[in-house]
């Protein structure tokens, strides 16, 4: 090895602004997949070039390499010879509060012609994970077996699960560490880490959800149009046809947060029982967008419209029941999800009336998180059962008592500390709020 390739050397290289090489970058991508003694890097090394990434960056060189090595430190999928009849499409979402249109986005492409094998994750940092929420579900099994992955596809057209341990298995050990180091926030690192795994899954589409706000990793519209260019760029550098649309996260998206809550919001609007409008707006956007890229509709528009059309029809509906059930969930989740719920419910009151300015939204994720509904520690069990429900919109006019949102949580003690945290989190005024865009940008290549 060369001396330039050691740990300690490339972590001072970035440490100190230098720009890595590819060896080097490729060097620390076999570090992540190795275990330490074979040429692997110790978890307080990966965490420190984690770190220094955060502070110095990556130019866009060194995003392509790390990833493409990350890309390829484990399977690359083939789907030619497996039998599926439509474009190979998917859609990420660089994490929110309350975001759980994967699970309504799967079926409804899938019902309209495309096949979603999405590789999804758990929650990081504090915003939930897809996994984490179906996992909610008793039996539905994230890692199914090669062939149940494709029967699933077959017959249904869309599969949620995990990466699976050969699936870019370097990104898995590098996002747990990320997850518990305070470095989530950092354009290269979300790049490779999103891509990594879509460019394995085979991909012939992909529509990218980039979320701005106060829930969002990025904050800020100039950060999130970094991070969509970078996706974007990126993505059609390997040959995946992308886009990536910016969206609004300054409340929570939907009417919940917590994975059981979330699941059953998601069946809720699936069988048409409620759709919160902001949330509805979003799924027909991101549909037809996808639609669109996967050669399904001439438009976006039109592509909305076809999503509309099998969410009334059901068809979408079936195709997630038919997808929970295949994967080893409720056999007729529509009208049995068996979720957990959570021993103890309390309302969280307006101490005055006003109109809802502005939520914290990061720290609603964080209270979720402090429930049990998120991860402190790498293996850290999830409680299913605990979260937000019922959370008030921003520009909603409430009344003095009146409940903004509803804790679920285990314990009286914990249901306590959630409502001071959700209360400390809001902000109430006496005119309202202006509205925001739910879609401030499209970005192509």
């Amino acid at each position: 090895m060369n001396v330039d390739d050691l740990p300690v050397r490339v972590i001072a290289a970035k440490r100190d602004g230098g720009k890595l090489s590819t060896a080097q970058i490729e060097g620390f991508v076999r570090g992540l997949v190795h275990a330490e003694g074979t040429g692997g890097w110790a978890d307080s090394q990966v965490a420190a070039l984690a770190m220094a990434i955060v502070l110095r960056g990556m130019d866009e060189t060194e995003t392509v390499a790390l990833t493409r090595a990350m890309t390829h430190s484990g399977e690359v999928l083939r789907w030619a010879a497996a039998n599926l009849h439509g474009p190979i499409l998917d859609k990420h979402s660089t994490g929110g509060v309350g975001d759980k249109l994967s699970l309504m986005l799967a079926p409804i492409v899938a019902a309209c012609g495309g096949v979603v094998p999405m590789i999804s994750g758990r929650g990081l940092g504090h915003t939930g994970g897809t996994l984490d929420k179906l996992e909610a579900l008793p039996g539905y099994g994230v890692t199914p077996p090669r062939e149940v992955l494709l029967s699933t596809l077959r017959s249904t057209g869309c599969a949620i699960v995990s990466a699976g341990p050969t699936l870019a298995p370097a990104d898995r050990r590098l996002y747990a560490i990320r997850d518990i180091t305070a470095t989530v926030d950092s354009v290269p690192l979300i790049t490779a880490s999103i891509l990594s795994k879509k460019l394995a899954a085979g991909l012939q589409g992909l529509v990218l959800d980039v979320k701005v706000g106060s829930g969002a990793v990025m904050q800020h519209l100039p950060a999130a149009r970094s991070l969509a260019d970078s996706l974007v760029q990126v993505a059609r550098g390997a040959g995946l046809p992308a886009r990536a649309l910016i969206t609004d996260m300054n409340e929570v998206l939907g009417r919940s947060a917590g994975n059981a809550l979330e699941v059953d919001e998601a069946l809720r609007y699936l069988r048409g029982d409620e759709r919160e409008p902001r949330q509805h707006a979003l799924t027909l956007a991101l549909a037809g967008h996808l639609l669109q890229l996967g050669g399904l509709a001439e438009t976006p528009e039109a592509g909305a419209a076809m999503a509309t059309q099998v969410l009334h029809s059901g068809t979408a509906a079936e195709r997630f029941a038919q997808m929970v059930a295949a994967l080893g969930g409720p056999h007729d989740v529509l009208a049995d999800a068996q979720l957990p719920v959570a021993p103890v419910i309390k309302p969280v009151c307006a101490a005055h009336g006003g109109w809802l300015q502005q939520w914290d939204v990061r720290a609603l994720g964080w209270a979720v998180v402090a429930l049990g509904g998120g991860r402190v520690r790498p293996g850290d069990v999830v409680d299913p059962r605990v979260g937000l429900a019922q959370v008030v919109a921003r520009g909603a006019c409430v009344q003095a008592g009146e409940p903004l949102a509803f804790v679920h949580a285990a314990d009286e003690a914990g249901a306590e500390a959630a409502v001071a945290a959700v209360l400390a989190a809001v902000q109430l005024g006496e005119v309202a709020p202006a509205v925001l865009p739910l879609v401030a940008e499209v970005v192509n290549a």
